[in-house]
């Protein structure tokens, strides 16, 4: 793969250590271009408009709260239950307008239109960049549209933003067993686990990387 593929492996040095969403050093990862500002029509003032403060991604502390439970969960039913309340936070932005772009997005990329759910997730991202949700979802766009290295750096960007972001952690694992990486897969797997030990899906992967790794070193 590309040098992007290269970046999204040095990432996981990066992953190594803990980090608040708020501390990822976003501004230091590639730049994604915002869409361009309309000129301002002849003779009228340039003057810039007072930009509104960004409404946090999801409730901190609801989010702190549910990975507390998380990483004592008893089985992987109940991890599994907590998870998906993680996601459904995850997956609001505190802009209706932010929201509304994402939804649009994933209903063109359900009905592949590739093309339309990534202008939207272009605009998207240059809109929310702290957002990683919206990373996560144009990594599955770039993905879907067979561009692998592409998604790898959109995952790469997700994780800078938010660390404990398991769907991009399982996609970012996914996407290292689809290149043939199985230890830096496994080190994906096992971070998720970190967080969440009991979630089935991180625990199903590492196991069958484990195994593979196993059956190449006989």
């Amino acid at each position: 793969m590309s040098g992007r593929f290269v970046f999204a492996c040095l990432l996981l040095v990066a992953l190594a250590a803990p980090a608040r969403a708020d501390d990822a050093p976003v501004d230091a990862l590639p730049q994604t271009a915002a869409p361009a500002s309309p000129a301002p029509e002849s003779g009228a003032p340039e003057t810039a408009a007072p930009k509104p403060p960004a409404a946090p991604a999801a409730d901190d502390a609801s989010l702190d709260a549910l990975f507390a439970r998380l990483a004592l969960a008893k089985d992987g039913d109940e991890a599994a239950g907590i998870v998906a309340r993680i996601d459904r936070l995850n997956q609001r932005s505190g802009s209706d307008t932010d929201d509304l772009l994402l939804g649009r997005a994933a209903a063109a990329l359900e009905g592949q239109q590739f093309d339309v759910s990534l202008q939207l997730l272009d605009a998207l991202v240059g809109l929310s960049p702290k957002w990683a949700e919206a990373w996560s979802e144009r990594a599955n766009a770039h993905f879907l549209a067979g561009d692998p290295d592409a998604a790898m750096v959109d995952l790469a960007r997700a994780l800078a933003v938010d660390p404990r972001h398991l769907k991009a952690l399982a996609d970012l694992g996914g996407m290292f067993e689809y290149a043939g990486h199985r230890d830096d897969a496994l080190k994906v797997y096992e971070r998720a686990l970190a967080i969440a030990p009991q979630w089935a899906p991180a625990r199903e992967a590492a196991d069958r990387v484990r195994a593979a790794l196993a059956g190449e070193a006989l």
